[in-house]
């Protein structure tokens, strides 16, 4: 049997205010489903629940299970229970599949993921932020081979500045535009404008390195960082913890209004309790613009409204990276993100 392993972290406690909220469920909820290849957490929580970030919630989870991870397999059948009075989930009897030889290879593509993977996998292995300090990194392309100006596939390059020699693959990056806060205009990052990946052949001042991937053209004077190994965990939806307030500082992609699936940047990181698998909700400020008594032009500002849901799926010291997974209208730069 394939196994569609998917480890459901629960990140509140007890006492966390989500826990103390009902839970509510959609309108005519299936009593079970039937685990397939292709589900996400979000998309199953979504036939039952109306919060699909409530879907640890609903398996009644703690802290002491998250050393337990979950694990779910095609056929498993995933039934509703009210027995208690409160909505949860558990797992029946799986049905008895018969798995294909071809199935065997597929298994770690099959992983259960809360959001599709194959939206967020370019984001997790890319240096996306180049954080304060890093862009000064001496580790950088000094010359080419003898007969290129831009390296390509297979390429070599001589990289100064290498630390350590037991680091083998390396990303390459040129320094794009900067990241400021909405807030206090602050550049608190800057994006990295992702060129491809090299491999180290030769230790040495300078290494030689061989281009394993080129995205871009590559060429002196662009830098080098490890390339962190690509882990696609199954991320799980929670609300924060703590108080949320951040804004949205840019739309992947240099796009001034996105909607639904697109990969937007918020001032606020790591030193802000944010981590992987939050979920925020997405606000607008918005003025009413009428006539007064006088028939002069007044603006008056009315609440905000919540338009849609974003998912946190990489997280930096100052900055996040998250997908909008529902979207009622266009997201804008400067829009904020709230909890849930």
């Amino acid at each position: 049997m394939v196994r569609i392993i998917s480890a459901l972290i629960l990140a509140v406690t007890a006492v966390c205010a989500s826990a103390a909220e009902p839970l509510t469920l959609v309108d005519n909820p299936p009593d079970r489903h039937i685990v397939v290849p292709g589900d996400t957490l979000w998309g199953i929580s979504g036939k039952f629940l109306k919060q699909p970030w409530r879907w640890p919630d609903i398996w009644q989870m703690n802290k002491a299970e998250v050393k337990n991870p979950h694990r779910i397999y095609p056929g498993d059948i995933i039934m509703l229970d009210m027995s208690s009075g409160s909505p949860r989930l558990k797992i029946g009897k799986p049905l008895n599949l018969k798995a294909q030889p071809k199935v065997y290879s597929e298994a770690v593509q099959q992983i259960i993921p809360s959001i599709p993977s194959n939206v967020i996998e370019p984001f997790i292995s890319q240096p996306l932020i180049i954080e304060p300090g890093e862009t000064e990194s001496p580790i950088r392309i000094v010359a080419t081979q003898e007969d290129r100006m831009f390296l390509g596939n297979g390429d070599v390059a001589f990289v100064t500045g290498i630390p350590d020699a037991s680091v083998e693959k390396w990303n390459v990056f040129r320094t794009g535009k900067p990241l400021k806060d909405p807030d206090t205009g602050e550049v608190i990052a800057h994006e990295a404008y992702f060129l491809g990946n090299a491999r180290l052949v030769q230790p040495g001042e300078p290494a030689v390195m061989r281009v394993t991937l080129a995205k871009q053209e590559i060429g002196r004077g662009d830098r080098l960082l490890p390339a962190p190994l690509p882990d696609i965990i199954a991320y799980v939806p929670h609300r924060p913890e703590n108080d949320v307030s951040a804004k949205i500082m840019s739309i992947y992609g240099g796009v001034s209004e996105a909607g639904a699936g697109s990969v937007v940047t918020l001032n606020r990181g790591k030193n802000d309790s944010l981590e992987v698998g939050h979920v925020l909700a997405l606000f607008r400020k918005r003025v009413s613009v009428g006539l007064d008594d006088n028939g002069r032009r007044v603006r008056t500002p009315i609440p905000e409204e919540r338009y849609a849901l974003a998912f946190i799926f990489r997280v930096f010291d100052r900055v996040a990276y998250a997908l909008v997974v529902e979207s009622s209208k266009a997201v804008m730069i400067g829009d904020a993100a709230k909890n849930p």
